[in-house]
């Protein structure tokens, strides 16, 4: 298997028959929901669940999705969804890349880029990262001149 960068984290994914769309294979916006729960378990894996943000008042916002969808995919199949922090600048931002990638013919079916800003859960508004997200997040950061995209 061939990662776009370093030292991925995996999430399996097994595409659902929900998950098709009018024109029989996955709808883009599961693609959405396919990054959403990537960059939670990842999170979670690294030491910040949900209800860490919550006690610490904290969300992580999108503010900016590009992807890029190279090939469809099926029901039935089952895919790996990878993630990498690519940037956080120790402040506010952050920013994960994804690959979605189906073993069955080793072929890329999206790539992605997502940027978040951290905001305050009870007013909406950005707010600097707690120390805990640095401490944890900073260490995760991988080199994105490691490979291209």
């Amino acid at each position: 298997m061939t990662w776009q960068l370093p030292n991925p984290y995996v999430l399996s994914i097994d595409v659902e028959p929900d998950a098709i769309d009018h024109y029989g294979h996955v709808n883009n916006t599961e693609y959405l929901r396919y990054i959403e729960q990537v960059s939670w378990a990842h999170s979670a894996q690294l030491g910040l669940t949900l209800k860490d943000y919550q006690a610490l008042d904290r969300a992580m916002v999108v503010t900016r999705h590009e992807i890029d969808y190279l090939a469809p995919a099926y029901e039935g199949e089952t895919l790996q969804l990878a993630t990498w922090i690519v940037d956080c600048d120790q402040k506010m931002r952050l920013v994960r890349r994804f690959q979605l990638y189906r073993p069955a013919d080793q072929k890329t079916l999206m790539q992605a880029r997502t940027t978040f800003i951290c905001a305050s859960l009870s007013s909406g508004r950005p707010r600097r990262f707690p120390a805990i997200f640095i401490q944890t997040y900073l260490p995760a950061v991988v080199d994105e001149d490691a490979a291209s995209l």
